[in-house]
């Protein structure tokens, strides 16, 4: 073993970082504590390491002062917690100097290898390393990892490309992001319906749409197969699959598990609600779907009321939907909650008295005041611009707001001052 972890070592010291294409999230490097990087499978976490490499030696470390391992490497295998002091052995043996000075480790995949957990603990206890650890995998999923670690580490979650990284992967360089002239916007327009099918999965960008949906396919099949069914050692894979797909075609509308279990029961399906409810919280584990309260200051109000479900990326939605076109609104409410969650932030959606509802209430954190975002695929129709204004306005007069938005896909206007209705690759742009 330790003749391949010096091979290993010298490898990644010889190796060139691959050009990357950089990512919003940052990292901070707090002594005593592991960053963790968490998100769905084949969203970037490990280009999201390189480039924390690429950032320390920009500002000046030496790259032997870097060690990264990867654990999905069969050369390390067969690998037990006993091995890793192995690791620090020959990284020290090959840089006694570096023994006191602050190095970086990156263990990536590490939940492979059982007792990872308290050698991390103890590194960070005994040595000057800073570590950062990524993993997805039906062992132990990202999430987890945070908390094996307890309460020693600082997270940091991966999504697939924003609309942003997006226009940045395609080279699309932007003067201004407030002031649009008609060339930018026709080009914008035409880049958000792009990315409405294709998605922000890194590794599809450049496939063809064949070959993007079969990738796409592959993903999700590991998340379910992997993730869920072995992990969990879930027998009924019938109601699980029949779950994944009701969502998919029918995303960002409220979930009724009783509704769904009733359903399944006049197909013929068995299956209980425990259950159901056991495999929506493995699925949002996984970072497939994220499930969305209703807005109360109760908590039996917000438990007993139906979330509504997000998928994590629109190019799933299109690769897997049988009907997304039937509601492009969903679609497009599924963008800007995805937006939102890459923020941090945790939107609710409202529901007035007399039953209308607002996609989402963004809480006062940070701002002076609550957020309204209602969106609408268009509002040509003068009807359904009174059903989402009238929507918006009473949600306003409710909880003393004077300002509410409405997201659409190329509407543009002020509805009556108080209320601004925003095109989507717009609000992409200057909502940050």
């Amino acid at each position: 073993m330790k003749n391949i972890l010096d091979l290993l070592i010298d490898d990644f010291h010889e190796l060139e970082l691959p050009d990357l294409m950089l990512r919003k999230q940052s990292m901070a490097w707090v002594p005593r504590k592991a960053n963790v990087v968490i998100g769905m499978r084949r969203s970037g976490k490990t280009w999201f390491c390189y480039q924390q490499m690429q950032e320390l030696l920009k500002n000046g470390l030496e790259k032997e002062r870097l060690l990264y391992l990867n654990f999905e490497d069969e050369r390390l295998l067969p690998f037990s917690a006993q091995d890793f002091q192995f690791v620090l052995e020959t990284y020290y043996r090959k840089f006694p100097a570096f023994k006191s000075k602050r190095c970086y480790l990156f263990l990536d995949e590490v939940q492979r290898i059982d007792g990872w957990d308290k050698f991390v603990r103890r590194v960070l206890d005994t040595e000057s390393l800073l570590v950062c650890v990524t993993g997805s995998s039906s062992k132990l999923l990202s999430t987890e990892i945070a908390t094996s670690l307890r309460g020693r580490s600082l997270t940091t979650e991966i999504f697939p490309f924003s609309f942003k990284e997006f226009l940045r992967y395609k080279k699309v360089e932007l003067k201004s992001e407030r002031r649009f002239g008609s060339k930018i916007r026709a080009m914008l327009q035409n880049l958000m319906g792009q990315y409405l099918r294709t998605g922000g999965f890194p590794e599809v960008q450049t496939f063809d749409n064949e070959l993007r949906r079969e990738v796409l396919r592959n993903y999700l099949d590991v998340v379910i197969l992997r993730d869920v069914v072995e992990r969990h050692s879930i027998r009924n894979t019938v109601a699980l699959r029949a779950l994944i797909r009701h969502i998919i075609n029918a995303p960002a509308t409220r979930f009724s598990v009783n509704k769904f279990y009733n359903s399944l029961r006049s197909q013929g399906v068995a299956c209980t609600k425990n259950n159901l409810y056991d495999y929506l919280a493995h699925l949002a584990d996984t970072f497939l779907f994220y499930q969305v309260p209703i807005h109360s200051r109760s908590e039996r109000v917000r438990r007993v009321n139906p979330k509504k479900v997000y998928v994590i990326d629109p190019g799933i939605l299109e690769t897997m939907s049988l009907h997304i076109t039937d509601d492009r609104g969903a679609l497009l409410e599924n963008i800007v909650f995805m937006h939102l969650r890459r923020q941090g932030l945790a939107p609710n959606y409202y529901v007035t008295k007399n039953g209308a509802e607002v996609d989402f209430i963004l809480a006062a954190e940070g701002r002076s005041v609550h957020r309204l975002i209602q969106v609408c695929w268009n509002i040509h129709d003068p009807v359904t611009q009174k059903r989402e204004v009238r929507a918006l306005q009473t949600a306003m007069k409710e909880l003393g707001l004077n300002k509410g938005t409405i997201v659409t896909w190329l509407d543009e206007e002020v509805s009556d001052q108080r209320i601004d209705i925003v095109p989507v690759w717009k609000w992409l742009l200057i909502d940050d």
